[in-house]
């Protein structure tokens, strides 16, 4: 069974945890601690969680785990004109999601508390919907999104190894709201290419090469890529941007997706929107499904 949360939509408060082992602790410590939260990690409760392991630990704590190509965000990804996405992955990352602060407050507490023995916290990161479905450009943000129909089977590892289980891309891209709060609408428009009043694509016509649509709506043997985003917002009036949290099935369409953005493909095209927004951080986890989790929790007393 897959994390609920991942498609728990709906909830306007968030919180990302990044974490890693403390010295002495190993992969299966920290699968273990992360386990005992059993509660949060099914929708419910006013709360959700989902848990996530850097693919090399999940390997180490479970043979036979892992699904073939998924690694950590290991080497940064360079691109067109220097332009870097770097790679901070960290070993473990906890979501919590709520109906408000305080209920993603206490229970991000909670959890800390869970597995202060075996691991600390590397990152804290809260977040919220903005303006109901976009993001701080003002746009619509997960356009593309397959509808909650059909994200189990783009989300979704459907057989083999980690069958159940979805691989995560998260990273943390910081805005330049004044550069581009200063173009005006149109060209706004061409830098993401789809409108911003009702987010229709562009024609083909005037479409750049290098919008942010261009770039990102990838075509495979005729048939369109497709990741299930959760983004939101991050920061204050001063400091803020998008928390980006990208699932898939298989990491080689994210990793497809990251390199067209960067211009690291024949073509050289660096997306536009990368002009305004910088990534600040990069990480792959593998989000494994309950089930799995389930072999590592507590026996219940009773």
């Amino acid at each position: 069974m897959t994390q609920a949360g991942i498609f728990g939509l709906g909830a306007p408060e968030h919180s990302y945890l990044e974490l890693d082992l403390v010295d002495g602790a190993s992969a299966v410590d920290l699968v273990k601690a992360v386990a005992g939260l059993a509660g949060p990690l099914s929708t419910g409760g006013g709360v959700n969680l989902v848990a996530g392991f850097r693919p090399e630990l999940w390997a180490e704590a479970v043979a036979a785990g892992l699904p073939a190509g998924v690694t950590g965000f290991n080497t940064p990804i360079v691109g067109a004109d220097g332009f870097q996405m770097p790679a901070t992955q960290h070993d473990a990352w906890l979501w919590i999601a709520g109906s408000d602060r305080t209920t993603v407050y206490t229970n991000s507490r909670d959890v800390l508390a869970a597995v202060v023995d075996v691991a600390t916290v590397a990152t804290e990161t809260g977040g919220w919907v903005y303006a109901h479905n976009r993001d701080l450009t003002g746009f619509v943000d997960g356009t593309e999104n397959p509808s909650l129909l059909d994200a189990p089977g783009v989300v979704i590892v459907a057989d083999g190894p980690g069958a159940g289980g979805s691989v995560l891309l998260y990273q943390k891209w910081t805005h330049a709201t004044g550069s581009w709060e200063a173009l005006p609408v149109a060209e706004q428009e061409k830098v993401i290419g789809r409108t911003k009043a009702d987010s229709v694509e562009l024609a083909e016509d005037v479409m750049p090469a290098t919008s942010h649509v261009s770039r990102n709506v990838v075509e495979e043997d005729g048939e369109e890529l497709k990741i299930f985003r959760r983004n939101v917002a991050y920061g204050t009036a001063t400091d803020h941007g998008t928390m980006f949290v990208g699932f898939a099935a298989q990491q080689r369409i994210l990793d497809l997706m990251l390199r067209r953005m960067a211009g690291a493909t024949e073509d050289g095209l660096r997306d536009a929107l990368t002009l305004y927004t910088t990534p600040v951080s990069g990480a792959y986890y593998f989000i494994p499904p309950v089930t799995a989790l389930a072999g590592f929790a507590p026996e219940d007393d009773d």
